[in-house]
């Protein structure tokens, strides 16, 4: 099966810290399938490391107050150019990033805070019917067969 990934999951140094969210289900999944890595911050022409950023009132704006808005949200046109061409079965993403998170992301205010939303990454292929998960929705090794076939039954052709 054909599965695209945040490109954090896969151990890419591509996190604002230069950091990684490397994810041990992500790697068996990397094993086992067609795997298409993307990072959507930096697709959108953001460095690494870059500022923080958080979705406030609708736009993706640095802990330092600059809006990165168009830059995350090119990022993710960019992602979905690819979702459109390579049609995956399903798309793992990182949980609670302004562009990768699925059901719930940071509220704009860098306490810590999430509310219920997607990042716009998440947002735009949801839209444009791809099947989005979590990473920290990934269930374990005998379900992930499940999933897979639910994305594919799921996903828009």
């Amino acid at each position: 099966m054909k599965i695209m990934i945040s490109a954090c999951l896969a151990g890419e140094n591509c996190k604002y810290n230069s950091g990684n969210n490397r994810n041990e289900k992500v790697l068996q999944l990397m094993v086992e399938n067609e795997v298409i890595t993307v990072c959507p911050e930096q697709m959108g022409g953001l460095p690494t490391p870059r500022v923080p950023s958080e979705i406030r009132d609708g736009v993706v704006t640095t802990k330092d107050g600059r809006i990165v808005d168009a830059k995350f949200r090119a990022g993710a046109a960019k992602c979905l150019e690819i979702a459109r061409r390579e049609q995956p079965d399903l798309i793992v993403l990182q949980s609670r990033s302004p562009s990768c998170g699925v059901k719930q992301r940071y509220d704009g205010t860098f306490t810590g805070t999430l509310t219920d939303g997607a990042g716009v990454t998440a947002e735009l292929l949801m839209k444009n019917g791809f099947k989005c998960v979590d990473v920290e929705d990934l269930p374990g090794n005998g379900d992930l067969i499940l999933t897979l076939q639910m994305g594919r039954e799921n996903r828009r052709v």
